[in-house]
């Protein structure tokens, strides 16, 4: 939806919305990122200024899977009530009026999240907040997030239904191979076929099961940059039901230098790795209050996953169908994700 379109069509959501008042919009912006289409908007309103977070779906897809934002609504609303930083939903649904599709909006945080390339310069010309933490501050925001990730996991899966039935593990393994079938140099992902099986052979019997959020890592969790304090889970479009380690293994791939190309000029050259995955896994152990077993399997299905979800945006940003040059700097880790999978099944 364009920004102009867009502004012509707040307002009368805003009347709408707002139980009192003459609430009027100030400003409609783009916000950042790579995971769809977010918008951010200020109403003012009886001397104050409310500050939005507007998310679609993309255009002329079907409301399903990652495109169906109910599904986020679903896991936010369920997380209402405990501890877990995240937004609260204030406004969601599918009346088709507003903006002929499905939304939701949450409150405009203030802060910054970590993101996935980081440089050595100056924070004014690109380096990240994360790049100037000390280690016990890395430490803490770590036990943070963990907690947090705990936290989710702890929550009742029946208070999301519209979730879905748990995820097979078996399912997880095989639902990427149509994705490999269109990833972009295959060549780099040659040990695909290879750790696919033993994925499946090595495969976990009976994984605590809980509200999973799919895609936890720092460049996911907003923070206070002043405080270092973690004060929302974000981007949720992955979650669902099922393994809980999932995520772990997930936020461990995230953090871990074996698995990423990390040459000077190359790929996330210079990333701020965060803290040791081993480190990671064991505060999410405390916080969880159990030792979780299968880590270097659940491990290496998220480095499994990643590289094919990386061969898949690199094709989809080369033919122009969602184009994003950082899948070219992150490309040149398909292999290095695909062969530390291996590495973790069969050392």
């Amino acid at each position: 939806m364009q920004l102009a379109e867009l502004e012509n069509r707040l307002p009368a959501f805003c009347r709408a919305k707002y139980a009192h008042g003459n609430p009027r919009l100030r400003e409609v912006v783009k916000m950042p990122g790579h995971a769809g289409f977010a918008y951010g908007f200020r109403v003012d309103i009886e001397g104050r200024t409310d500050s939005w977070f507007l998310r679609l779906p993309p255009p002329d897809v079907n409301w399903v899977g990652t495109a169906d934002v109910l599904r986020q609504v679903a896991a936010l609303r369920a997380m209402e009530g405990t501890e877990v930083p995240h937004c609260s939903v204030e406004w969601a649904g599918d009346d088709l009026e507003w903006f002929d599709r499905p939304y939701f909006v949450v409150p405009w945080l203030e802060g910054d999240v970590m993101r996935f390339g980081q440089g050595d310069g100056p924070r004014e010309v690109g380096r990240e907040w994360g790049a100037d933490l000390t280690q016990n501050q890395k430490l803490d925001l770590g036990r943070q997030a963990m907690s947090a990730l705990a936290g989710i996991h702890k929550v009742d899966p029946s208070l999301a239904v519209y979730l879905g039935s748990p995820v097979h593990l078996a399912d997880d393994v095989e639902r990427w191979d149509k994705f490999f079938a269109r990833a972009a140099e295959p060549d780099r992902l040659a040990l695909v076929p290879e750790v696919r099986a033993l994925l499946l052979e090595k495969m976990p019997v009976d994984p605590p099961v809980g509200i999973f959020h799919g895609d936890y890592h720092v460049g996911n969790l907003f923070c206070d940059t002043s405080a270092c304090k973690l004060t929302a889970v974000i981007d949720w479009e992955l979650c669902g039901i099922g393994a809980v380690q999932n995520d772990v293994g997930w936020a461990a791939t995230f953090s871990d230098p074996q698995a990423w190309d990390l040459r000077e000029g190359s790929g996330p050259g210079g990333r701020n790795m965060f803290l040791d995955p081993d480190i990671l896994i064991e505060l999410y152990n405390e916080a969880y209050g159990t030792t979780l077993s299968n880590m270097k399997w659940f491990r290496a299905l998220a480095a499994y996953k990643f590289s094919i979800i990386t061969g898949l945006n690199l094709s989809l940003h080369r033919r122009g169908k969602r184009e994003d040059p950082l899948w070219e700097d992150i490309g040149t880790s398909m292999t290095p994700l695909i062969e530390r999978a291996h590495q973790l099944l069969i050392g």
